[in-house]
């Protein structure tokens, strides 16, 4: 692992010499894709458009959310600014790296939470719009600009969390993997036609699994707030 996450930081270190006025620009991205955009941007323009659509990004973003938190809990994952330092890489190699205000993240960082819950809970919303696309144009360019601009916002993303020193790029590849498999699985299943009931249970349901999962880990001897 040690390899791979050296090469990491190279590659951060190249995005970093990059041209300064890319600098706001990869910040930008990285905060307006923070995962709460999911709730309070991207779940009422969905809803606005469709209401199916909405209940469905609401409903993936939530049980990505879980998931990544889950995740993370098992799979651990380095973060690239404390990395650098506890490796003792600094002391191996010159590193020229700068930190920004949002680079001291703490917790595990594998998969990446911003790729894998924007990847997925945006998906539906990608759906409907190739749909409509598609009833509209007979162009292949025009059908397939919705994905186009959904794999490109994905990658300006996992680049922003690369630049920032957030995620290494494995944690990137992974989330934005995890989150598309995620959008494209729980699609079909959206309990748009179910009562408020259903949906307080599944927020109960994912509150008390967390709590198990956590205390099971604890259990176990494993410190996940290492």
């Amino acid at each position: 692992m040690d390899a791979l996450h050296t090469a990491g930081i190279h590659f951060a270190e190249v995005l970093q010499a990059g041209p300064p006025c890319l600098e706001k620009f990869w910040i930008s991205v990285t905060s307006l894709a923070d995962p709460k955009c999911v709730f309070t941007i991207c779940f009422p323009l969905a809803y606005f458009l469709d209401r199916k659509v909405g209940v469905s990004v609401l409903w993936i973003g939530l049980v990505s959310e879980w998931l990544n938190v889950v995740l993370k809990w098992f799979l651990f994952g380095e973060r690239p600014f404390w990395w650098v330092h506890e490796s003792g890489l600094t002391r191996k190699e010159l590193v020229t790296l700068r930190q920004f205000a949002v680079s001291c993240e703490t917790g595990p960082g594998d998969p990446s939470g911003h790729c894998m819950i924007t990847g997925a809970a945006l998906w539906p919303l990608v759906t409907a719009l190739t749909a409509l696309a598609s009833r509209h144009s007979r162009s292949l360019v025009v059908k397939l600009s919705p994905f186009g601009a959904y794999t490109l916002l994905l990658l300006a993303v996992g680049l922003s969390r690369i630049f920032v020193l957030a995620h290494f790029p494995h944690q990137v590849v992974g989330g934005i993997l995890a989150g598309a498999a995620l959008g494209w699985g729980l699609q079909g299943h959206t309990p748009a036609t179910r009562t408020m009931g259903f949906f307080v249970a599944a927020a109960l349901a994912l509150l008390l699994g967390s709590l198990a999962l956590h205390s099971l880990v604890i259990a176990a001897g494993i410190d996940i707030d290492w």
